[in-house]
This record gives C-alpha cells, structure tokens and sequence, in this order.
C-alpha cells in the first residue's frame, strides 16, 4: 500500500487527539500531535518570562527552542532539549498560551516544516487546527471533529483531571470559549473545514462509534484514490 495521509481538524475538546491516537495503534501508522508543538513552544516562552503574544519577543526567542518529536512503543512524547514535556505542557495556561504563539507567523513556519516533514516518508494522521487547509492539503482523509462547547469542557476537565491539574467546569468552558474565538478568527490560517472534509458532530457519540466511523471514511476515500492493499 503507498503512504498515506488522515488529517483531523477540530476545536479543543472535539477529542482529536484521543481519536486520532487509537487510529493511528489500530492502523499501525505515525500519529503527530501538533497541537503538543504549540504548546511546547508557549511553555518555553512562559518559563522564559516571555510574553506568548508579545510577537517581537517571541520571534527572538524562538530560535533557541528545540523541539523534538520521539515516539516511545507508537507514542509521541514531546521534547524541549533533552527534557520530556508530555505531560507538562497540558495545563490551561499553557493552552492559551499555544493559541497566542499560534497567531505567529514565524512559528507557524517553523512547526508546519516539522509537520510536512514527518508525512514524506510514511503515512501518517495527524490533528490541530489547519491540518487540512494548511499542512496537509493533499491528505487523502479529511475529518472536521466537533461537538458542543458543554461537551467538550466535560472531557477537557477529564483530561486535566487526569493529569493531576485542579479546575472546575465553568472555568474550563470559559477557556474553551475564548481558544475557539481565538483559533476561528486569527489572520493566519484560522480553524475552519477544509472544503473536502467530512463534518463528525461527536457529542452524542462515544470513542468506538467515532473511530469506527472514520476508518470507514478512510477505507472509501483510499479506494476512491487507489491506495489499497
């Protein structure tokens, strides 16, 4: 089978990477987590006192970080330098964070280099916000995640929860709120479904049926292209 390529788009929440992170095991192909370089390059700048929408700092800051994708028995750790941020990098401070360096053009540059990079060689899935529209134009699949701004600040919460971080719903909604005003409005390359992509409502759906449904979509879209065993 030739290499191909799953874009996800979606806002925070939608359950992007969870999803994208099971196809890519049950598939046996690289998930790239691009929404983890944004924030990778936000909690540099915050533990650097860098203002991450202070653009001018940003950019002079911006060449001495390193970051580097591994992947560890099929998953992606993120590094700064030699230090695994993985889990580092998932508090709501450094979300927003990512949002603003997202508005970038010099970063964006940057990470989008990384990305296209990483799909040359083999296939790949891959989520954030333009992956589609942007990084991945010529992908094959195109999903467009979404679900409702309550639904989606419950599984944020989880995931927070999950990784030790106090918060509580109404907050996490609040911050949900502004990304989403955020990500849909930049200048540069706003969140938005690719006109080729298949819309997922994922609110009333668990992670089996979202799954399930998009490795359908995939087998009919590489049929329709060719790329088949």
């Amino acid at each position: 089978m030739k290499n191909f390529a799953i874009a996800i788009d979606g806002p925070a929440g939608s359950g992007k990477s969870t999803i994208a992170k099971i196809i890519a095991e049950k598939l046996g192909i690289i998930y790239v987590d691009t929404g983890a370089m944004y924030r990778a390059v936000a909690l540099f700048c915050i533990r650097n006192g860098v203002d991450t929408k202070d653009e001018t700092a940003v950019n002079i800051i911006l060449p001495k970080i390193e970051i580097r994708i591994l992947l560890e028995n099929g998953v992606q750790k993120i590094f700064l330098g030699d230090e695994d941020v993985t889990r580092k990098i998932r508090t709501l401070e450094v979300g927003q964070g990512a949002s603003d360096v997202g508005l970038i053009l010099s970063v964006r540059e940057k990470l989008v280099e990384i990305q296209r990079d990483l799909a040359k060689d083999t296939s790949v899935i891959m989520d954030g916000r333009d992956i589609g529209t942007n990084v991945l134009t010529n992908a094959q699949v195109k999903i467009y995640l979404n679900a409702s701004v309550e639904e989606r600040a419950k599984r944020r919460l989880g995931e927070l929860k999950g990784n030790a971080i106090d918060s509580d719903i109404d907050e996490v909604m609040k911050q949900i709120i502004i990304r989403d005003k955020s990500d849909m409005t930049r200048e540069l390359n706003p969140l938005e479904k690719a006109k080729d992509a298949l819309e997922i409502d994922t609110t009333n759906m668990d992670i089996d049926q979202v799954v399930n449904e998009i490795i359908k979509i995939k087998e009919e879209k590489l049929m329709e292209a060719g790329i088949w065993e």
